[in-house]
């Protein structure tokens, strides 16, 4: 036990120091690079240079901060579907939901002309609007797998994927047919935006992420316990007094919720719920309450990483994070398709 306890803080530890060090790199790399002393200055207010302050508050500073919201948000929620599912190949890309929340994100872009450059009072409110429609997709999305993935009342693996992939498709066509609507300052950005890009991250994305991060990722890790519970025989969970379809559906609400803050800001990002909680399950092992604090951890180093990598190998251009991200996740999926 104690040496659980102390492997349990050394994973900690490392990653955290991880996500430091990719941070440290983020802030100081780019276009324009800052040395270590200048960053400092700036973010503590010592340094009355313009370009620095614009550099590192407008730029990078928001860019790390949503990488680091969406990594928790993506790796928290395909741990819970997982769990949900008791399927350990469920993640938000691949079944679907990302793409049924960003759809419906594309279809409110559509409507109200939605533009990222603006920054008008009524610019605001649509971003902070943004979620309860990308929750909608994702809920429309979600309920669309979990009824035609069951055979004789249980969850099957196959028709799960199977389902996954075609409600993925099916919305993904919504969001072209839309996009190609658009006209073609919209329809670069929401291009762009489907493949998981942060490029365009400012502190109002923050401010509007924010409280759906804070408050169901809390959420859920109130209720982390009763992944434990699911992995029992259904039989075995009813006799301890637990309602299993509400619960579930408890759940699976706030995991929709999670998705959808993150894909408003950053589109299609699959993979980091999938190889999150796997990789954490290496890490400390199947207790649930231990592994989601390191699943998140995980997740943010993935997507800070990735990040990094997207705007610094191929400079000046810039490739989407969404895009290295699954360069990284579809040997990762295939491998352990081949395991499974």
């Amino acid at each position: 036990m104690h040496k659980k306890k102390i492997k349990y803080s050394f994973v900690i530890t490392v990653l955290i120091l991880l996500i430091c060090l990719v941070f440290y790199l983020h802030l100081i790399n780019g276009m324009f690079d800052i040395s270590v002393v200048e960053v400092f200055q700036t973010l503590f207010n010592l340094n009355d240079n313009e370009k620095f302050r614009l550099v590192v508050f407008e730029f990078r500073l928001p860019r790390i901060i949503i990488a680091i919201l969406i990594g928790i948000g993506l790796s928290i929620a395909g741990l819970f579907l997982q769990g949900i599912t008791k399927n350990e190949l469920a993640d938000p890309g691949i079944l679907g939901i990302n793409s049924g929340a960003g759809a419906a994100v594309i279809i409110y872009m559509y409507f109200i002309n939605f533009s990222p450059t603006r920054t008008d009072g009524g610019n605001f409110l649509s971003i902070f609007a943004m979620p309860m429609f990308g929750f909608i997709g994702g809920l429309l999305a979600a309920l669309i797998i979990l009824i035609f993935s069951k055979n004789n009342k249980k969850m099957d693996m196959q028709r799960l994927i199977l389902t996954g992939i075609a409600v993925n498709s099916g919305f993904s066509a919504v969001s072209m047919l839309f996009s190609m609507k658009m006209n073609a300052g919209d329809f670069e950005f929401a291009a762009i935006w489907q493949a998981g890009s942060i490029y365009n991250a400012n502190w109002t994305f923050i401010y509007m992420m924010l409280p759906w991060i804070i408050i169901l990722s809390f959420y859920l890790y109130k209720k982390v316990h009763l992944l434990d519970y699911f992995q029992l025989e259904e039989s075995s969970v009813v006799s301890l007094g637990i309602n299993i379809d509400k619960e579930k559906r408890k759940l699976l609400f706030a995991c929709v919720g999670l998705i959808s803050s993150c894909v408003c800001v950053a589109g299609n990002i699959g993979f980091i719920g999938l190889m999150a909680p796997h990789i954490a399950r290496q890490l400390v092992g199947l207790n649930h309450r231990k592994l989601m604090p390191v699943t998140a951890l995980i997740g943010i180093s993935l997507l800070i990483l990735s990040d990094f990598i997207a705007k610094t190998v191929f400079a000046p251009s810039e490739l989407a994070v969404g895009i290295v991200i699954s360069i990284i996740g579809i040997p990762y999926f295939i491998y352990l398709l081949y395991k499974s």
